[in-house]
């Protein structure tokens, strides 16, 4: 029996606010000209899905709004039903650092959201894992081709003996040495590197691989009593409170001889480590021990209507139950940055975002480039006209909760809550950071679609559209399309979501995970290259 084909859905747009003069085409496929909306409003071109198509007559020079911001001017005059694209927009000036408001925002107290948990791997410093694997750690890029070899071997040979232990990975990277090691932006990293060492995957097995002659020395990335045990209720240095002896194989060392006995002594030191990861056990810990990293990457239009704002409304359950939850990406929050800085607990957490938007912008001018160098061809194609119009939809993945705290590039999580994590917008480098500054699990939106995952912790993939989650459906782990079909709300998903990540924190796969999909590691370096 043939299948019976949906009905055609009748012409819809999006608008996010009654003061908004453009709205974008919610059609898979677009609209074509002529096309007449239900309120009367008749499309004048062709408007692609997930564009912009003029709600009223624009004059030259008139403010374009979406979600009640000015996203740009009309270069030109805009006849309404017209498709406003960039090159249509000319995009205003960053807003000033100056005379923001300070802590002015004190949203509703809501009330704790108890009774949630998940079963997560409790480690020595307090830190709770949501999975259980041994990372090698490397001083140098020298050595990624030894411990790659020595991983799979290690893999092949000795994990199947430890059933417990989820992978064996190597933390390769391109730093640690021809680089100016000295220098002031040098710390961002080298403390990206030793935080991430310290990640609660991890379970505190520490085990390093160096090459000898390197400027990264063991002891300069992980100096004794340099790390340390944190929770709310004490910070020891582990010099104090726990074995903090380094243990790390030297390639130079003049014991080895021959490749094979440097792979038989990595694989010997990392014996050990897999005994001790698989003695453990998962354990039933509350929601509050999740530290979920927030981040967009192939934003489209739908990103800012559907799955950004799913996540946001997560983003006040996983706060209210006691959670972390980090938001980032300095240049696509940049242009929202007195949202922001009026939703700080105190002025201290607000000048620190203040300080670190600065400091990005002054690394952007010694580039020679702004904020508008982050939008892609792809955003573009995806109807995002410009760096404004991107930042709006970016944000609202941080819900409404209080910002308590701030961390710069590289910095380690010392307190719970919501977290401004300042970092470059690459999915790549921002997610690197987001494992420095002690993540446990990962949620990633996307909305033009890409493969994107981490070794180091389980990513979730939120799809904006309902399209992208049919075509991926072995690659996307939710479907936030729903809510623009109006199969589902906004509170609906943030739900599903909140559930789904319980679920994964206690062993449930990703499609990154079952396909074993993963991106390398990409430490931000602003220090000189020698």
């Amino acid at each position: 029996m043939d299948a019976v084909a949906s009905p055609p859905r009748p012409p819809l747009y999006i608008r996010m606010n009654e003061r908004d003069n453009v709205a974008i085409v919610a059609n898979d496929g677009g609209l074509p000209a002529g096309t007449v909306f239900a309120d009367g409003l008749r499309l004048v071109e062709k408007v692609p899905q997930g564009h912009k198509v003029a709600l009223v007559d624009l004059a030259a020079g008139e403010a374009v709004r979406r979600y009640d911001v000015v996203i740009g001017r009309a270069a030109r005059a805009i006849p309404a039903g017209s498709w406003v694209h960039e090159r249509l927009l000319e995009m205003p000036e960053a807003r000033s650092l100056d005379g923001l408001p300070i802590a002015t925002v004190r949203p509703p107290s809501l009330p704790p959201l108890e009774g949630y948990s998940f079963e997560g791997y409790r480690n020595a410093d307090g830190s709770v894992g949501t999975r259980n694997i041994l990372a090698i750690t490397t001083t140098v890029q020298c050595v990624a081709g030894v411990v790659d070899f020595a991983v799979r071997r290690i893999k092949a040979e000795l994990l199947p003996r430890f059933p417990n232990v989820d992978d064996v990975i190597g933390l390769e990277h391109s730093y640690g040495c021809g680089v100016a090691i000295d220098a002031p932006d040098a710390i961002v990293p080298i403390r990206t590197l030793r935080n991430i060492t310290l990640n609660p995957n991890f379970g505190n097995e520490v085990m390093v691989v160096s090459l000898g002659c390197e400027k990264l020395q063991p002891e300069r990335l992980l100096p004794p009593g340099s790390f340390t045990i944190v929770d709310e209720r004490n910070v020891a240095d582990v010099g104090e409170s726990a074995d903090a002896k380094l243990d790390v194989v030297c390639l130079q060392d003049e014991a080895h001889v021959g490749f094979m006995s440097m792979i038989d002594s990595i694989m010997a030191t990392a014996e050990e480590h897999l005994e001790r990861l698989d003695a453990r056990r998962r354990q039933t810990v509350p929601a509050s021990e999740l530290v979920v990293g927030v981040q967009c990457g192939g934003s489209d239009a739908f990103s800012g209507v559907t799955a950004n704002p799913a996540v946001g409304f997560c983003t006040d359950l996983l706060v209210r139950a006691g959670a972390t939850v980090m938001f980032s990406e300095v240049t696509e929050v940049r242009d929202g940055i007195d949202q922001l800085t009026s939703r700080a607990v105190d002025a201290e957490v607000a000048a620190a975002m203040i300080r670190e938007m600065a400091w990005y912008d002054d690394y952007l001018k010694r580039g020679s480039v702004d904020r508008s160098a982050n939008t892609t061809p792809g955003n573009k194609k995806g109807g995002l006209s410009n760096i404004v119009e991107k930042a709006m939809g970016s944000i609202v993945k941080s819900g409404s909760a209080p910002i308590s705290g701030v961390l710069a590039p590289g910095e380690k999580l010392r307190q719970r809550g919501l977290i401004y994590a300042a970092t470059p917008a690459s999915d790549f480098i921002c997610g690197t950071l987001q494992l420095a500054a002690g993540m446990n699990l990962h949620v990633f939106t996307t909305g033009r679609g890409t493969p994107y995952g981490l070794a180091q912790v389980p990513v979730i993939k939120v799809a904006t559209r309902s399209d992208l989650a049919r075509r991926w459906h072995d690659l996307m782990d939710l479907n936030a399309g729903r809510i623009a079909d109006g199969e589902a709300t906004i509170e609906e998903l943030g739900w599903e979501l909140f559930r789904l990540m319980l679920e994964v924190a206690s062993g449930r796969r990703t499609w990154a995970e079952q396909w074993k999909l993963h991106n390398a590691l990409v430490l931000f370096n602003p220090a000189p290259v020698t």
